[in-house]
Parts: structure tokens; C-alpha cells; sequence
């Protein structure tokens, strides 16, 4: 498959890792020569200094033999031209990043005008997360998915007696023909193995039959637990800010949005009069403690900037905010970030890059996807005879540690897979995987050849 992304920014980047270890063939294209040089040291791509937006120069390409064009420049109105121009000129299908609320308002206008298959939108994808989690409550829609005949429930380990302090052995004795796929522990989400112990505060997600997990979800669900959220303070009036102030408003929550660019104040506030946009520095406590941030329901931090977001998470946490979320981007800070007890922290990059990935694996093997608490996703897959992963024991695929084979559906039989497990042609595959590992899931789809 051939595949062409614009923009060798942080999000080209990131997809194009992430689709490397699959059967494509990716051309990378960029007008700044010194990068494209660096990363086609790096990674086997075909690294093309052009300038996409010259029809002439799509047409050198050979655009009308790719299948997918991704154009993720760091401009709206570019990548909608150049996907605009890629699909007039025989590209299959075209995907563009579009961010700026004024486009997004018309959206599905701007699909159909330009003819761009799919838009993806960072700071909404984020904003989508976030509200989810504050005034539902739930990762999942209703506390529990289901999917043939195989079902996943997220809910509180303290649910469950004896459940805190088991290790992941222990626990089968619990929950019989069960498993915990993964761990969403202090805003962070973690796939358990062997040597892990469920601790205090842990939220599962357990898979297994749909009748035992909707058995289960009898036990263990809290009825009607929808948020009784009422202030909610936003550091950073950025795009992820203005789309999360502008929801949370609408559903009638008082919201207040510190912004220090004055600005980007007098826009925030033309556009959201419902929200009460603040003037000042959101790393000024004295500031936030004359607008009484410490009676906050919930505290938000989405600068640009992640040391900043992460202090900022800290003191409120040390303030007792119930809900506390943070925007961070660098992976690196991920166990600093379950010390700290941040509620959730979402990383804008392996969501994007999770949405764009699950486009175009759907018109492959792909049955369904959701994304839990931002930071991971369920997939199923069917599995055909080109698969590498097919007939050889799960133990010798060598999964990396944020995946895992959860459940597989075969014929009328629901099978809780151990090491010794292997995967048959025509299995329905549930895997759950965190967004950062999402690129090894096309070592397991890839041809045998």
C-alpha cells in the first residue's frame, strides 16, 4: 500500500512510525530539505522535498497511484488544498488536519467542497476525552462494550471485596474466566502482567463473555453515575481550551478560562459568552487563589507547554481538586506523571495518530475500535491467512508490554487466551493496546511474506 504524508512535523512523524512496521510503503514529503535528510537517516521512508501544493509536482509523484494521502502540515488551509488537489488528480482516499474551531463549525461542508475523506482534529479529539471523562464519568459509553459475543466493563476495584491488594494470578479466583486487560491507575493507563498487584483507587477493564461481563456488570455498576460537575477552571485558551470551554458551557457548567495573551482574551470572550475568560498567568497560584481555583469540581491544564502543564495538575491535586487533567505531549514523562496522581493526561499526538491508524486499517481487517480514556484503544480484528501472528502461541509473539491479546471470538466459543493460545484463520481478535504501541500492531497484521 502506498501511502504519502505532507508535513515531517511531530504528527507526520508519529504516523509514519507508526505505519512503518506494516506493509506500506511510505513517501514522506516536506519543503525544509535539512529534515527530510535527517529522518531518511532514521527511517526507511522515500524521503520527497516538494512543494505539495504544486499540482505539477503531485503529478511527478505519481499521486494517482497512492492509496492514502495524510497532509499534516502545521496549516489548515494548506492541508485542505493538498488533499483537495491529491483526490482531483486520482489519489483514493485523502486525510487532512484541520484544527481552527472557525473550519470546524463547517465541517462536513468543508468534506464535501474539498473532497477529503477524513479530518482529524488534535484538540478536538482531546476535548472529545475529557468531556467524556467529566460528565459521564465513564470510559466506556455505559460503564460496558460489547462486541459480538464479547464483552469489556470498566469499574472501580473497591466494587469488588478482596479485589485491592490480589495479584493479577490471584485475581482468577475472583473473576472466573476473566481478565483484566488493563489498569487505569492515577490518570495513567497500564496493561497488567503477572507481577502486578491491583492497588487502591485502581479502575479495571475486564473482559470476557458477554453474559458473565453483563452478569458482572450487575454487581459492579454504579447506576445513573453521571456528573454532578458544576466549576470547572481551563488553564490555556488555545484550541484544546476554547473546544473544551465552549462544550462544557453548552452543557451548563460554569467554566472559567485563564488565558495570559490579551489578545486571544478579547477573542475567547467574542466567541464564548457564556464563559468567563480570565486575563492572567495560570502559573501565578496567587492569581488562581483570588478566583478561588480550589473550590473547583475540576481542573484542566492545556498550555503548549507540558512541564507547565504538569506543575500546574500538581498544585491543584495538592489543593484537593477532585478531577484534575492534564495535556502532555512527550511520552518520556509518563511514570513521572503516575507519581503525581494526575486524574488523567492525555498526549495529543497518539490520539491523532490512533484515529488516523484506525481509518485506514479499517479497510483492512479492522472490525471496530474505541479509544479508552484517551490514552489507549480496543480493536478487533479478523484474522486471515496472510497474518504473521497466525498459528504460533502467543507467548512467542513478542508483544510489547502495552498489548495484549484480551479475548478471541471463534465460531460460537469465547476464548480467554493464555501463553499457549494460538490464533486460527477467521478468529475475531480483540487486542487492547496503548496508543503509544499502536505501530507494533502492524507487526501482528502484516503479510508472512
Amino acid at each position: 500500500m502506498e501511502i504519502a504524508i505532507i508535513g515531517a512535523g511531530k504528527l507526520g512523524i508519529k504516523v509514519t512510525e507508526s505505519l512503518l512496521s506494516g506493509n506500506y510503503s511510505i513517501t514522506l514529503v516536506d519543503k525544509d530539505e535539512d529534515i527530510l535528510n535527517k529522518i531518511g537517516n532514521q527511517l526507511d521512508v522515500m524521503p520527497l522535498n516538494i512543494d505539495a501544493r504544486d499540482i505539477n509536482a503531485l503529478k511527478r509523484m505519481n499521486i494517482k497511484d497512492f492509496d492514502y494521502l495524510l497532509a499534516v502540515t502545521g496549516d489548515d488551509q494548506t492541508n485542505m488544498v493538498i488533499a483537495s488537489f491529491a483526490k482531483r488528480l486520482g489519489c483514493k482516499k485523502v486525510i487532512a488536519r484541520v484544527r481552527e474551531p472557525e473550519y470546524m463549525k463547517h465541517f462536513e461542508f468543508i468534506k464535501e467542497t474539498f473532497n477529503i475523506d477524513y479530518v482529524v482534529n488534535p484538540d478536538l479529539s482531546i476535548t472529545t476525552e475529557i468531556y467524556k471523562y467529566l460528565v459521564e464519568k465513564y470510559t466506556l459509553s455505559n460503564g460496558i462494550y460489547t462486541s459480538g459475543s464479547i464483552g469489556i466493563i470498566e469499574f472501580k476495584a473497591a466494587r469488588i471485596r478482596n479485589l485491592e491488594g490480589k495479584s493479577i494470578p490471584d485475581v482468577k479466583a475472583l473473576l472466573p474466566d476473566m481478565l483484566i486487560a488493563a489498569i487505569s491507575r492515577n490518570g495513567r493507563v497500564i496493561v497488567p502482567h503477572g507481577d502486578d498487584v491491583i492497588q487502591y483507587g485502581d479502575s479495571l477493564y475486564v473482559v470476557g463473555e458477554k453474559e458473565k461481563i453483563r452478569e458482572l456488570n450487575k454487581k459492579v455498576h454504579v447506576r445513573g453515575k453521571y456528573t454532578d460537575i458544576q466549576k470547572v477552571m481551563i488553564i490555556g485558551g488555545g484550541k484544546t481550551g476554547y473546544y473544551l470551554a465552549d462544550k462544557l458551557a453548552e452543557f451548563g457548567i460554569a467554566v472559567k478560562l485563564v488565558e495570559k495573551d490579551k489578545a486571544r482574551c478579547r477573542y475567547l470572550s467574542t466567541h464564548m459568552p457564556d464563559v468567563m475568560v480570565l486575563h492572567g498567568d495560570g502559573t501565578d497560584v496567587d492569581m488562581l487563589e483570588e478566583e478561588n481555583f480550589g473550590e473547583m469540581d475540576a481542573f484542566v491544564t492545556a498550555t503548549g507547554y507540558d512541564e507547565e502543564n504538569l506543575l500546574l495538575a500538581l498544585t491543584a491535586k495538592d489543593r484537593g481538586i477532585e478531577d484534575v487533567i492534564s495535556k502532555v505531549s512527550r511520552e518520556s514523562y509518563s511514570d513521572l506523571i503516575e507519581r503525581m496522581g494526575i486524574d488523567m493526561v492525555l498526549n495529543p499526538l497518539d490520539i491523532t495518530a490512533g484515529n488516523i491508524f484506525g481509518y485506514i486499517k479499517e479497510s483492512k481487517v479492522v472490525v471496530s475500535s474505541v479509544i479508552i480514556q484517551g490514552q489507549a484503544e480496543v480493536i478487533e480484528i479478523i484474522a486471515n491467512g496472510e497474518m504473521s501472528m497466525i498459528d504460533i502461541p502467543l507467548s512467542k509473539l513478542e508483544l510489547p508490554k502495552g498489548m495484549i491479546v484480551a479475548a478471541i471470538h471463534r465460531g460460537r466459543e469465547v476464548i480467554i487466551p493464555d501463553g499457549e493460545t494460538r490464533i486460527q484463520l477467521n478468529d475475531r481478535i480483540m487486542i487492547f493496546s496503548l496508543l503509544r504501541e499502536i505501530s507494533d500492531l502492524e507487526k501482528l497484521l502484516k503479510n508472512k511474506r
